[in-house]
């Protein structure tokens, strides 16, 4: 995958730079990671995993002269406090590392990466792992750092895989980290869900933001109802898309009130006499529990992760 730029070509020598070397960083919870941040020997970091992976401060001689340099050349430092930051992290999932935005994401075109992202990638290697028919055509909708979709290009190396996003930052990180897994069959373009892409896909899938944010950042903000709103898009998007015997895979999480699921209500609803054959489970009943203290989630009993699978018959005649 040809990169355009020098400071890509800079960020991509530094993560290759760290992988050669061994790093390897899982990522919490904003939550978990500002509390693990707050202690006080953690104020700066002393590692590559403080740096790259915890976004703490550290000082120039922390690192080697020529991970700064490729740092400096890829526009990543930032000087804080007499100290340096960098602006990027890097995650190990599934073998491989991923760029993304450093912590804490507050900017609008931040790239998240964390526990739903493992997660998704778990629903997407049991979906792989399970089915056996060909994939010619995949697609990852809000693809943030494209970990979903270079894991359906590994997977299916005879695939044409698409990641959609409308964040720039999104589409060129998920370059990068194709780039860095050495991926061919992947490529990242714009697109407003499934506006400005043609065609039927054997896969589609998506991890869309599922919060209710205040600042309605496009990374956390899911938009409708409790959240749901872009969930449902997606659905509805998805669904006249599918090749005949077609599959959307969708993670996402649910704000559940009185003991029920209206999430789950509404894709009852969208599915009821269409012929379509879906499955649905709750991968981890208990995600945000913070959300729940102020806002929109007051009255609720929990958030919940859950996996949503919707696949096209393989005959013709679908309502």
């Amino acid at each position: 995958m040809t990169l355009e730029t020098a400071q890509d070509r800079a960020l991509l020598k530094l993560a290759e730079s760290l992988r050669d070397s061994g790093y390897r960083f899982t990522t919490p919870s904003p939550l978990t990671h500002e509390r693990v941040n707050q202690r006080p020997e953690n104020a700066v970091a002393h590692d590559l995993a403080g740096v790259f992976g915890w976004s703490r401060l550290f000082p120039a001689e922390l690192l080697p002269p020529a991970l700064f340099t490729l740092m400096d050349q890829a526009g990543v430092l930032e000087a804080r406090e007499h100290r340096w930051h960098s602006k990027v992290r890097l995650s190990s999932l599934a073998g491989e590392l991923f760029l993304h935005s450093a912590y804490p994401t507050r900017t609008a075109d931040s790239v998240f990466f964390g526990p739903d992202t493992y997660r998704f990638a778990n629903a997407i290697q049991a979906y792989l792992a399970s089915r056996f028919t060909t994939i010619e055509r995949a697609i990852d909708i809000g693809c943030g750092s494209g970990a979903g979709a270079i894991l359906v290009a590994k997977a299916r190396p005879q695939a044409e895989v698409l990641a959609i996003d409308i964040n720039p930052e999104a589409l060129r990180l998920t370059r990068l980290n194709a780039a860095l897994a050495d991926v061919a069959n992947l490529r990242a373009q714009h697109s407003d869900l499934l506006a400005d892409v043609t065609g039927e896909f054997d896969l589609i899938i998506a991890n869309p933001p599922y919060l209710v944010d205040p600042h309605e950042r496009a990374y956390r903000h899911g938009g409708g109802p409790l959240g749901a709103g872009l969930s449902l898009k997606i659905v509805d998007a998805a669904l006249d898309r599918l090749a005949p015997g077609g599959c959307l895979l969708l993670y996402t999480g649910v704000a559940m009130i009185d003991n029920g699921d209206p999430f789950l209500a509404e894709i009852e609803r969208r599915l009821e006499g269409r012929g379509f054959d879906w499955h649905y489970r709750e991968t981890d009943p208990d995600v945000f529990g913070e959300e729940l203290l102020s806002g929109a989630y007051v009255h609720c009993d929990r958030i919940a992760a859950v996996v949503l699978e919707v696949t096209r018959p393989s005959h013709t005649g679908l309502a």
